[in-house]
Parts: structure tokens; sequence; C-alpha cells
């Protein structure tokens, strides 16, 4: 895929407003991919902190999350074989109770189909939370987030699910002790073993409003 196809395709994508009037603030879509993409990381969509600094997982999140991968903040954002797409690109606001609303599925079926053929070199997908698990592996017969985690290597070794790495995430970590034994340690070697070659680190920007 040549770099202006994926420019133009991001270029749509950045320029997105379909929810506007659902949202009730201006979108930001949050994207991060090159041409050159390996390890691709699909979570849910933007939260707050994300929407205002323009990075993706740019939270605690983000620093679990890395931590997992086995990656420093300057590699997650410099490295062009680390891509992040989440499953909607902007912050889907705010619920009554205080958490973020659920990404909206809109975004996925305008965008979703286009932006993964545009990046044919990907070698793993990272599945972060229900949301892209049940997008890329699907729900029949329907399992919860944890089984479907449990179950990781039965979708190797192109694809590994993870919990949506957020701070409600720790007592499920010392429920399930195989993760932190087992799959983290497996999953920052395939990660190492993808970004082993040397390449030019670009320093990260925020985008412009």
């Amino acid at each position: 895929m040549e770099q202006s196809q994926l420019d133009a395709l991001l270029s749509s994508i950045r320029a997105c407003r379909v929810c506007v009037e659902e949202f009730g603030h201006e979108p930001r879509p949050v994207v991060q991919v090159a041409p050159g993409t390996r390890l691709l990381i699909c979570g849910q969509a933007p939260g707050r902190r994300v929407h205002e600094s323009g990075l993706p997982f740019d939270d605690p999140s983000g620093d679990r999350l890395r931590e997992w991968l086995g990656v420093d903040r300057r590699a997650f954002y410099a490295d062009p074989r680390i891509g992040v797409a989440p499953m909607a690109f902007c912050f889907p606001g705010t619920n009554p109770k205080g958490g973020d609303y659920p990404p909206p599925p809109r975004c996925a079926a305008l965008w979703r189909q286009s932006l993964v053929a545009c990046l044919p070199k990907v070698e793993l997908t990272v599945l972060v939370g229900a949301y892209a698990q049940r997008w890329a592996l699907g729900d029949t017969p329907r399992r919860s987030m944890t089984e479907t985690v449990a179950a990781w290597r039965t979708y190797g070794p192109a694809v590994i699910p993870l919990p949506h790495p957020s701070w409600r995430c720790a007592g499920w970590l010392r429920r399930n002790s195989w993760f932190e034994n087992e799959l983290a340690p497996y999953l920052r070697v395939r990660v190492a073993a993808i970004l082993s070659g040397a390449i030019t680190l670009h320093e990260p920007a925020t985008r412009s409003r």
C-alpha cells in the first residue's frame, strides 16, 4: 500500500464529523498507523485525556499496556512499526455515572475494513478489550472477555486478545494470575521479535485541533 493511499484514507478519517451531533463536542479522531505497521493495537475509543492530547493511550492505561508489550513510551509513539487503531477514533463522551460511553459501532462500520486493508505488513494484532475482540473474532458462541483472553493460544500467532489495561483490571489480574505468568511474557517475546530490526525513531507530535 503506497503512502499516498494511506495518507488519503487517514485524512478522510481525521476529517470525519459523522458523530458530531451525537457527541455534543467537537470530534477529534485519533489513529496512529503507517504503511510499515507490523504491530497493530486495537482498543476501544479514546478517553478524555487522549482526546485532549491527540496521542493514543496517553494515560495510565497506556502505561500498563506498554508494560505488557515491553516497549517504552518513546518507541510506542515514534516507531512506525507500532500502530494504534481503536474501534472508534473519537472520544464518545462521559455517561451520567462518570464512565465513558462505549465506542459507537458506526465508526468501525465506516472505516475499519478500509484501514485494515491498507496495512498489509501487520504481523500481530492485539485486541484490547471486548469491543475489539467481538469485532475481530465474532461472538458466536459468545464468550466473555475473560474467556476470550484465557483462550489466547487458539487465536495465535496473528492475534492476541488482552483485557483493557485500565485501573479496573487490577482485581482481574489478581484473580487471573495466568495472565502475568503466561500471556504477558509470551506477548513481550512476540513484540520484541517483531521490533528486533533496527529502525530510525521519529519524535512524536500532537496533532493540532
